[in-house]
């Protein structure tokens, strides 16, 4: 047998050796888990709101179809929630929410909230009034428009959506 031929010989098992031993180390690739049927985590939020008003008991049905899980919390009077969240008094409307960091006013569709929590951009948003066909508000095929109303805790405003035809 020829020396190198020796040489790699007994070289072999070292380098497999340092083969598999790289192969361990690598960091490894995730495997993508089966997501097929498999909701995302509902969004929690907390919908404060007068025990007998239907159109706030319509609003947090129109939100968990929307994939929120709806925390109802009933109150007689919503005055001083909405002076502690700092919802302005020209936003105010029939009930009030909160979602993590995030206040909301009145009647927002379920795709705005969404939008604030994930971009983190902002405090709140609100639907001054209570205008028909917005969403709890549904009054056949009447649609009014409305907007969408940004708002941070000094009071500042800034207009974020307009709804005229939907």
């Amino acid at each position: 047998m020829k020396a190198s031929t020796l040489s790699l010989l007994l070289k072999w098992p070292l380098i497999a050796l340092l083969a598999v031993s790289a192969l361990a180390l690598a960091d490894p690739q995730p495997v993508p888990a089966d997501t097929a049927g498999t909701a995302p985590e509902p969004l929690a939020i907390t919908v404060y709101k007068s025990p007998s008003c239907g159109c706030c008991g319509d609003w947090a049905i129109h939100l968990e179809q929307h994939g929120f899980q709806v925390t109802p919390v009933n109150l007689a009077d919503l005055s001083s929630v909405k002076t502690r969240l700092g919802v302005p008094q020209q936003l105010r409307s029939c009930h009030t929410a909160v979602i993590g960091d995030f206040v909301i006013e009145g009647h927002v569709p379920a795709e705005d909230i969404k939008t604030l929590v994930a971009q983190r951009n902002g405090y709140g948003l609100a639907v001054p009034g209570m205008p028909v066909g917005s969403p709890g508000m549904e009054m056949g095929d009447r649609k009014d428009a409305f907007d969408v109303i940004a708002f941070d805790r000094d009071g500042g405003t800034s207009k974020v959506k307009e709804y005229r035809d939907y």
